[in-house]
């Protein structure tokens, strides 16, 4: 073997062995679940880009001011195409159901209702990678604000 191929299986080597000790410690000693922020989040900031939609991407069929919706009773968002696999993040203090297609062509509809958590937000993920249309509405038909942003 060539001197120039033994360097690169070393160099090869120690990618492999670094990339593993960063997996093991940025991860967390419990199973993850898809909130946990090991390995994969960290080189996913490693290599750049957003992976959320940009609000400014975003029409609403309801009054907006700035990235904050008022939604009364129902609102239809228009996503634009992003061009690949996103997510639209959406914020309420209350609870709120949103409706959207599920991504990849898989032919059916996610209905989900979102309730506050401990921090007394409720916080809605919603897969993205076409141009989509996504309803938004509050509980009991009542006016929320809902948020879109990161």
């Amino acid at each position: 073997m060539s001197g120039r191929r033994k360097l690169l299986l070393v160099g090869l080597g120690v990618l492999l062995v670094v990339l593993f000790v960063v997996a093991v410690g940025t991860g967390r000693g419990d199973r993850g679940g898809p909130d946990d922020a090991g390995a994969v989040r960290w080189l996913g900031r490693l290599v750049g880009g957003s992976a959320t939609v940009d609000p400014a991407t975003v029409q609403a069929g309801c009054d907006r001011t700035g990235h904050t919706l008022t939604v009364v009773g129902g609102c239809v968002l228009w996503v634009a195409d992003p061009g690949g696999l996103r997510t639209l993040v959406l914020r309420s203090p209350g609870r709120f159901r949103v409706a959207a297609p599920a991504p990849r062509d898989a032919g059916f509809t996610v209905d989900d209702e979102v309730e506050p958590a401990e921090d007394g937000t409720a916080v809605a993920k919603v897969a993205v990678d076409r141009a989509s249309e996504i309803t938004v509405s509050c509980a009991g038909g009542a006016a929320c604000a809902v948020t879109i942003g990161s």
